[in-house]
Parts: structure tokens; C-alpha cells; sequence
């Protein structure tokens, strides 16, 4: 029954989230968070906000995050906007950049949200077939769509464009957005910010949840012209403009500064990353290369929903999407070591045999 409900989301179907177990102790390997705690230095900074300061409202510019996210990047403080999470960031980009009646196009196996944003603001979409790979199709791209939003690397498959290919989408697409969504881009070496003063079409997505392990503070960010940040905030000043708390400002801020932490944290997870593939692939799973913090494995002889059933029973917590194409993959996140050998133990248990971790 949806009574009183409105036209224009009286048929939506929301995004699903990852489970949030509310009882029991599981292993969490499903929804991407970092398994390394944040800098101390973040930790320091948000006990320090929260004193008698929460009375009054925060700056509504973000001002020292974004001058923090700009030196991070190497771009003008004008160039960055800050929200609270990605997932908010890519709505007000979604409502800034891309118009009904002028269809944008993303893969067609990509982040859920995308198609729930659309039937939200009322725009079309196209959605582009991967190859049998997972790799995108770079000609399909290079059209001069309205819009074109690309995930890189992309989730839940974990490829990654180059940066020479994302150029040719840029020069290809001259009259719309180019929107990289860069939400894992830290596991992969790479990211499109070096590219910004050259295409003045480019915006760039960003969240500190998964590269600083800051699920639990929800702060993301936009890197792009001065001009497209400028969208960005009018939109955001018509919903909230208050959209990021005194303690969250101030723990992203400190968690931006501490680079010597974050950077060996990123090495240890691409290092199980790359060792729990190795054994993965000795159990008889396979897998696209991966170049975020997650894994997309299928099994030839056991299904993923047997296997995502068994493994919770388990106590352990992957994730299956229920979708055409990749119904039968799992996307495990990477934990540490110990969690993944864990996973890995009862994995050999279920379909085969494999070495364990160093």
C-alpha cells in the first residue's frame, strides 16, 4: 500500500545496501569497508570536535576539508566539493549535470545506484554491455552522449580503465559530463585528477570510506572544474546546506593529512588482494584482475548463492547480486590476512583445495 506516496517515486525500486548484521558476530566481507581502523590522527581530531562546538552549526563550505582534499590532489580548493558520502555527491551530480529527455549511458553491470539516481530525477539512461571480460567497451563509450558515468575502477567486476582510455572517452565526449567515479581508485594506482585542467568535462567522485576507513563518518567529495563545482554546490544549497558535521569535517581533514598511514594500509590490503587471488585460483575460482579492494569470483561446479548460504552460515558475510550476467559471482571484500584465510579455509572446505596466506 503506498498511500499518499508521490507520482515520482511511487514506482522506484531503491538501491539495496550490503547486510548490516544487527545480531551475532560475522565476518564482514561484503560490503567494502577497509578491515585496518582509521589514522590515529583522525581518531584524535574527531574526540577533539566533539566538545561544546556542536551547539552551532558547521561551516557550510567545508572550507578546511576542501583546502585538505585539494592539497591531497594537487588541485585549486575551488576545484573540490565536499557531501556527505559518495552516494550523496553522485545524487547532486546526477541533478547538476544530466537533463530529461537526454539519455546518459553506464555499464550495464556497474554500482546499483546509478539507474535508482535516474528513476529518481526522472532522466533516461542507456546502459552499456560489458564484454564477456568485463572490460569495457571503449567504442560504445566514445559517442558524444549527454552524459557518461564510468566507475573506475568499476564494482563489482574490480576492472579498471587506463588513463589513456578515459582520455579518449573525454575527447570523444566533448558537449556532455564525463563522470569517473573514483570510489576505489586508490587500490588501483590510479586516478583521473591529473587530467582535470585539460577537460574542463571531467568530474571526478571520490569517498574516504574504503581508502581511509571512514565508512562510519560518510564524507565524499568532487574533484572538477570550478564551473562544474559550482553546479555541484547549487544544487546542494537547494537540499541542505549544512550536509557534513563538525566531527566529520574535522576527522576527514586529519585522516587527509596522515598520507605516510593511509599509504601503508592501501599496500597491505593490495597485497592480500593479490595473494587471496592467487589462492582463490587454486580452489578452482576465477576472476577479472582486480584493481580495487574486492574480489569477483564464480565457481564452475558450486553456485554463488550455495556458496554465499553456506559461507553465512559460517559466520562469514559476502555479497551476490541478483542480476543478469552476474548472478552466479560473489564479490568478497578484502580483509586482513588472518580474516582472509578464514574465508579461504572454508571456501577449500566447500569446493576444493588451496595453500594458505603468508
Amino acid at each position: 500500500m503506498k498511500e499518499f506516496w508521490s507520482d515520482s517515486i511511487r514506482n522506484l525500486t531503491p538501491y539495496t545496501p550490503g547486510e548490516q548484521p544487527k545480531d551475532g558476530i560475522f565476518l564482514k566481507l561484503n560490503t567494502n569497508e577497509n578491515p585496518y581502523p582509521p589514522s590515529p590522527a583522525a581518531l584524535a581530531a574527531i574526540r577533539e570536535a566533539a566538545d561544546e562546538r556542536l551547539r552551532l552549526y558547521p561551516d557550510p563550505d567545508s572550507a578546511l576539508l576542501c583546502a585538505a582534499l585539494a592539497d591531497y590532489w594537487g588541485v585549486r580548493p575551488e576545484q573540490v566539493f565536499s557531501g556527505n558520502g559518495s552516494d550523496e555527491v553522485l545524487a547532486f551530480c546526477f541533478k547538476a549535470f544530466f537533463s530529461p529527455g537526454k539519455p546518459i549511458v553506464f555499464p550495464d553491470v556497474t554500482y546499483s545506484f546509478y539507474p535508482v539516481y535516474c528513476s529518481l530525477f526522472g532522466l533516461s539512461y542507456r546502459e552499456i554491455p560489458l564484454r564477456e571480460d568485463w572490460s569495457v567497451s571503449l567504442d560504445d563509450f566514445c559517442a558524444d552522449h549527454p552524459g557518461v558515468v564510468l566507475p573506475n575502477p568499476n564494482a563489482p567486476t574490480g576492472r579498471a580503465l587506463t588513463g589513456e582510455e578515459i582520455q579518449l572517452i573525454l575527447e570523444r565526449n566533448p558537449n556532455g559530463v564525463v563522470l569517473i567515479d573514483e570510489a576505489y581508485a586508490v587500490f588501483s594506482g590510479y586516478s583521473a585528477a591529473s587530467l582535470l585542467d585539460r577537460y574542463p568535462n571531467l568530474l571526478i567522485v571520490g569517498t574516504l570510506s574504503k581508502s581511509h576507513a571512514l565508512a562510519g563518518l560518510r564524507v565524499g567529495y568532487a574533484l572538477g572544474s570550478p564551473n562544474l563545482i559550482a553546479a555541484i554546490n547549487c544544487v546542494k544549497h537547494s537540499f541542505n546546506s549544512y550536509t557534513i558535521d563538525r566531527v566529520a569535517l574535522a576527522g576527514a581533514a586529519a585522516a587527509l593529512r596522515d598520507r605516510a598511514y593511509y599509504d601503508e594500509i592501501t599496500k597491505r590490503v593490495i597485497t592480500t588482494r593479490e595473494d587471496t587471488a592467487v589462492r582463490l585460483k587454486a580452489i578452482g575460482f576465477s576472476m577479472p584482475e582486480s584493481k580495487s579492494n574486492f574480489l569477483f569470483v564464480t565457481h564452475p561446479r558450486v553456485s554463488a548463492a550455495d556458496l554465499q548460504a553456506r559461507l553465512r552460515a559460517r559466520g562469514i558475510l559476502v555479497r551476490r547480486f541478483d542480476r543478469p550476467r552476474i548472478e552466479n559471482h560473489l564479490r568478497i571484500s578484502i580483509g586482513t590476512p588472518e580474516q582472509m584465510n578464514t574465508l579461504c579455509d572454508s571456501l577449500e572446505e566447500l569446493t576444493g583445495s588451496g595453500k594458505p596466506l603468508h
